[in-house]
């Protein structure tokens, strides 16, 4: 039998906006600065964990497989397996999907899942003529085929390419992620305004939970080695406007796109973490539940309209679970983008959309907006791609325990056309 899942705790670091030039902690650095206090709170000993399991998708050199160096300087034992996940977007809810089912088919009782991300880590990349160049400048031989090998040399070949630039990009269908959002957008109708005004929102929502001190209890201080310290996610603009973002030209799509670096999330540095027990750990360590993982789901469509993976993810857990999109009483869906997440909420009021792609009766319905990113999201929060699974689970977690919801859902867009949902109820 299918054992319960539980989470019973989780930290993050607040999430720091890349701004010129790598941030003050690398992915590892991240993990480890939320990673500590989340620990020392626990009544057992970091060794008591079964595994480790951390989602990163831009792992630097000097950090491979962050999962282990983490652990290790998390003082977590010699012995601590831990292994790192790559699923795009959906790294950070990989690493829990990945622990959920360890525990619940008894392999494990106790796992530590996270997420942990520097976008502004991410490296330069040679263009592939000047890889060429010099791999043939380092095999000549001889002083004259040395000097012939340098006269071939262009300029063009020292003009390095950031690598976050290409891994937006999808090799498939040749388009970045905003251009995916810009045709999910053309689908289902979505205006430049609606796209704004869903921006302002998700930043005062932010900037309301800030003030309000609901994530003091998910947030922990990160300390650089040079003394300075962060203690709340940077990205957020309390006085954005629709006036504002209308001044802001189209990124991906000129002159007629509507998907605007104010309408987007914002590319950040982050780590997350979430603690993860079966019934026997809770009661061996006297834990106090926060939430069941109820089940998961991931799904997969075609990559030029990525950003409706939510869409098919989350219902079919909903139909496995005979639920409506109104018996979901919280959501946390990644903001990718303001366009996708618009589009996703348009498709399940689709009612084509709806009888022909998902195999319902017809259309689903609204999501009440009341009821989704009640504190915000990527845009105003930023997306550290391993991170944001992570972080959209456990702040599901929180905010239904505050609001004294029951039933969640968490949902993401994942780059190369996947989606992920995990179902959750509050204990």
């Amino acid at each position: 039998m299918a054992r319960p899942v539980y989470i019973v705790d989780g930290s993050r670091t607040p999430f720091l906006k890349a701004r010129s030039g790598p941030g003050p902690f690398t992915p590892v650095d991240l993990a480890v600065q939320c990673g500590r206090p989340l620990l020392a709170r626990q009544p057992f000993a970091p060794s008591a964990f079964d595994q480790v399991i951390l989602g990163c998708v831009n792992v630097i050199a000097d950090e491979m497989n962050p999962a282990r160096v983490a652990a290790l300087r998390l003082g977590m034992g010699e012995a601590m397996v831990a292994f790192t996940v790559q699923i795009n977007c959906g790294s950070g809810m990989q690493s829990i999907d990945t622990g959920y089912r360890y525990i619940r088919d008894g392999n494990a009782n106790l796992i530590l899942a996270g997420g942990a991300e520097a976008l502004s880590h991410a490296p330069l990349v040679w263009p592939q003529q000047g890889v060429r160049w010099f791999a043939g400048l380092a095999g000549a031989k001889g002083m004259l085929a040395k000097l012939a090998a340098m006269a071939r040399v262009r300029p063009a070949y020292f003009k390095p390419i950031i690598g976050l630039e290409r891994g937006l990009t999808d090799p498939i269908t040749e388009l970045n992620m905003g251009q995916t959002a810009e045709v999910v957008g053309h689908l289902f109708n979505v205006t430049r305004a609606q796209s704004d005004a869903y921006a302002v929102e998700s930043h005062k929502r932010l900037a309301n939970a800030q003030a309000q001190g609901w994530l003091k209890g998910e947030v922990e201080t990160a300390f650089a080695r040079d003394g300075k310290f962060y203690d709340h996610d940077d990205g957020v603009r309390p006085d954005s406007s629709m006036d504002k973002l209308a001044t802001l030209k189209p990124v991906f799509e000129r002159p007629w796109g509507q998907v605007t670096a104010g309408n987007s999330s914002q590319i950040t540095d982050g780590a997350c973490w979430t603690v993860l027990a079966s019934e026997e750990a809770v009661a061996k360590y006297g834990l106090t539940p926060k939430a069941v993982i109820v089940d998961s789901q991931w799904s997969a469509l075609d990559p030029s309209i990525m950003g409706l993976g939510p869409v098919l993810s989350a219902t079919e857990l909903l139909k496995r679970h005979r639920l409506s999109l109104q018996d979901i009483e919280t959501w946390e869906l990644n903001e990718a983008f303001a366009t996708q997440v618009l589009g996703c909420l348009a498709a399940w009021n689709d009612d084509t959309f709806c009888r022909n792609i998902l195999g319902v009766d017809g259309a689903m319905g609204e999501i009440d907006r009341a009821r989704l990113n009640v504190d915000g999201g990527a845009i105003s929060l930023g997306h550290p791609v391993g991170t944001s699974g992570n972080r959209i689970v456990l702040h599901l977690v929180n905010a239904m325990k505050r609001l004294g919801t029951r039933r969640g859902i968490a949902t993401e867009c994942i780059g190369g056309g996947l989606g992920g949902a995990m179902l959750i109820e509050t204990v």
